[in-house]
């Protein structure tokens, strides 16, 4: 079995653009060899800036002979048809059998398709492979049609197996397949020729090429972090930027620079900002001072001079890049000392939000209002919570943030720093934007978390409000973020507030002429808040990887019109209702609680097909006078009992004692079912009986609506 060898060499491919276009050509050869019959043992694909390879071991020598029969027309069919059949399938009349089908004879036809060399498939398949590969922008140079990311300079393609080394034959766009490459565009020794995938690596590295990208970067890494522990310094962890610099290099050469004593003053976020955007620089810290001292970069090339003049050059260009950014730090800070953060802000009042939902002013006024109503549901003291509002923006008008976007909420801790306000405010200013997703830290101060919840429910019910929900797997808006936020933010800090409130209170603050009035939608014959179905949603996402089931969550939901008044909490409350599924889940998985549910299921089948059949609700009050039996006697007390216990349970908010409860109707229902005829002859006892199960029905549904568990 012979293993193939691609190499597609070309001028620079972007970074950003390598890994997924190594994956795309696996997967594009590969499943084109495999629709053409050519199986293989395993595949591996590979990125250096100048080139896209893929190694492919164990591949058929040919692919298979297929034989496929073909049902033709009846024997006694027009004769047009049966020539049609013949062309088809490629055959002549004296090739065709007769055979018996039903109550006919009908022609059939046996078409062999003999196997073809792996060669020719190959040639085929990476030919249609470069002719339409899926780059994200592409190009055309000369005279050819070719479109690639950057001019395709050479192909190698060659099959090896233990007679030696194949080209396969392919020509695209006037460029011939071979078996040569070359290594670093300025160390290499020129083309060579190779036999082997084993024989290619190896002659890379002679040329000062290192094929795997990941291997580049675990080398880019051992050295940066062993020249800054010789310091006594430590690299700034980055690891977007390590996959980012191990695309801009075949041959990494590490070099540590000094960053000048001018510098040291600005914040570290913001050296290490800049330093990473304009010129792929890690930062190296201090850890005793928490400064950022120094920096690396990545070179492509060894230098006699051991890269001081690289250094040199680049610390040049550093110095002009840092003093930018000083210049907007000291600004800044002018700005803050004599007109204050809130008068830093003064200009959100012509930058536009959303031409429907004002300026920037427009909405920190109504963060600062909603956040008011939610700082005594944190512990927050509301005139602080107040003034953290006004202020978390404020840095958006900044010089180093309008430089340096990524920067807001942060910029505006250290200029809420510098202009003495309170400590928790500072802390507001950066943590309000969180937490950005699933795995971002969550505020835990009361004032951050009363700013950080007002903002994104203003989010969540302006875009609301003016209809621009998210659509499939669209969301201009990040609004699902926001409503994950919204949730991690209530969970993480266990707050109790009920969100229809804050809603209304904040929808109260949007403009009227924009509303689209798609807040509240009929469903299910009541008013439902549409926001709140979407942030249930949502919660279901998060809960699921925590073990909690969907349907778990929708008993919870569920305001069951069995269910006394009153009894089921509010769904708004999402602290309450997540203690309630974690207390249901923990149920379920117990023996009492899956056998409760299968005797609930029975009791409400046989009780729900009754009141089909009659026309009538049971629901009348069941009497014990009427029992038959001692097991029927048994499940009225258990229900009494059980009421008894789950009403005020409920009431506390004891959802664990409410389970409990409820599970102690499992031994009693069992009884009742297996020593008693519910639909008996006698029209009162049967009556009584349905109006029993009711009471079962009623109860449970009282601690959650167990129709809506899946089973």
């Amino acid at each position: 079995m012979p293993d193939l060898l691609i190499e597609l060499f070309s001028e620079e491919i972007p970074a950003r653009m390598q890994t997924r276009a190594a994956e795309d050509l696996k997967k594009l050869v590969t499943n084109g060899l495999v629709e053409a019959g050519l199986t293989y043992a395993g595949a591996a694909a590979f990125s250096t800036p100048r080139r896209l390879v893929l190694a492919v071991e164990g591949l058929l020598a040919k692919s298979p002979t297929l034989r496929e029969e073909r049902k033709g027309p009846r024997v006694d069919a027009p004769e047009q048809a049966i020539e049609g059949f013949l062309r088809g399938a490629g055959l002549t009349r004296d090739q065709l059998m007769e055979r018996d089908a039903g109550k006919a004879r009908v022609f059939f036809a046996v078409v062999e398709k003999p196997g073809r060399p792996a060669a020719d498939i190959v040639a085929e398949v990476l030919d249609h492979t470069i002719r339409n590969f899926p780059w994200p922008k592409s190009m055309r140079w000369g005279a050819g049609s070719l479109r690639w990311v950057r001019p395709l300079q050479s192909i190698l393609c060659i099959l090896t197996d233990e007679a030696g080394a194949e080209i396969v034959p392919l020509s695209v766009d006037g460029i011939t397949a071979g078996n040569t490459s070359e290594g670093h565009r300025f160390m290499g020794k020129g083309r060579f020729s190779v036999s082997s995938f084993e024989d290619y690596s190896a002659k890379l590295k002679q040329n000062r090429v290192i094929l795997d990208p990941a291997e580049r970067a675990g080398a880019i890494w051992a050295e940066a972090t062993n020249q800054a522990f010789a310091n006594g310094l430590e690299v700034v962890e980055d690891q977007g930027l390590l996959a980012e610099v191990a695309g801009l290099v075949e041959w990494p050469v590490v070099l540590m620079g000094k960053i000048d004593e001018a510098f040291l003053g600005l914040p570290a976020e913001v050296l290490q900002t800049s330093m990473k955007e304009h010129q792929k620089f890690f930062s190296v810290r201090n850890p005793k001072t928490g400064r950022i001292e120094r920096f690396v970069t990545v070179a492509n090339i060894e230098t006699r001079d051991d890269g001081a003049t690289i250094l040199a050059g680049n610390q040049k260009v550093l110095s002009a890049r840092l003093s930018d950014a000083r210049f907007f730090w000291e600004n800044d800070l002018r700005t803050v000392k004599s007109v204050g953060l809130e008068g830093m802000g003064a200009g959100l009042s012509s930058v536009t939000f959303h031409n429907k939902l004002g300026s920037q002013a427009d909405r920190v006024a109504r963060i600062e209002a909603l956040a008011r109503e939610i700082a005594p549901l944190v512990g927050a003291k509301p005139d602080l919570v107040a003034e953290a509002a006004r202020v978390a923006k404020a840095d958006l008008q900044s010089e180093m943030v309008g430089e340096f976007p990524e920067l807001q909420g942060l910029m505006g801790r250290y200029y809420a720093a510098a202009a003495g306000l309170d400590a928790s405010v500072a802390e507001a200013c950066e943590m309000h934007y969180k937490p950005l997703g699933p795995t971002d830290s969550v505020p835990n101060d009361p004032v951050s978390v009363a700013v950080a919840l007002a903002d994104k429910i203003d989010t969540l019910t302006g875009f609301w409000a003016i209809d621009e929900k998210p659509t499939g797997s669209k969301d201009p808006y990040a609004l699902r973020r926001a409503a994950l936020g919204v949730i991690r933010l209530v969970l993480g800090n266990g707050v109790r507030m009920h969100l229809k409130e804050l809603r209304i209170s904040a929808e109260m603050r949007i403009p009227d002429e924009h509303k689209s009035g798609e807040l509240v939608s009929e469903t299910a014959g009541h008013d439902q808040d549409s926001l709140l179905s979407f942030i249930h949603d949502r919660l279901k996402v998060y809960l699921k990887d925590q073990g909690i089931r969907h349907d778990v969550i929708d008993a919870c939901l569920s305001e069951s019109s069995g269910a006394p008044s009153g009894a089921t909490p509010g769904s708004d409350d999402l602290t309450l209702l997540v203690k309630r599924a974690e207390a249901l889940a923990a149920f379920l998985k117990t023996d009492d609680g899956e056998n409760l549910l299968q005797g609930f299921k029975r009791a409400n089948n046989i009780l729900s097909q009754a009141e089909e059949k009659d026309g009538v609700e049971y629901s009348f009050g069941a009497d014990v006078k009427f029992a038959e039996s001692d097991a029927e006697r048994a499940l009225f007390e258990a229900l009494d009992t059980a009421e008894a216990a789950i009403i005020p349970a409920m009431t506390s908010e004891d959802f664990a004692a409410a389970m409990s409860a409820m599970a102690a109707l499992r031994a009693p229902i069992d009884a009742f079912f297996n020593a008693v005829q519910v639909n008996t002859d006698n029209e009162i006892i049967r009556r009584n009986r349905l109006n029993l199960l009711h009471r079962i029905r009623t109860i449970c549904l009282s601690v959650a609506d167990l129709t809506r568990l899946d089973g």
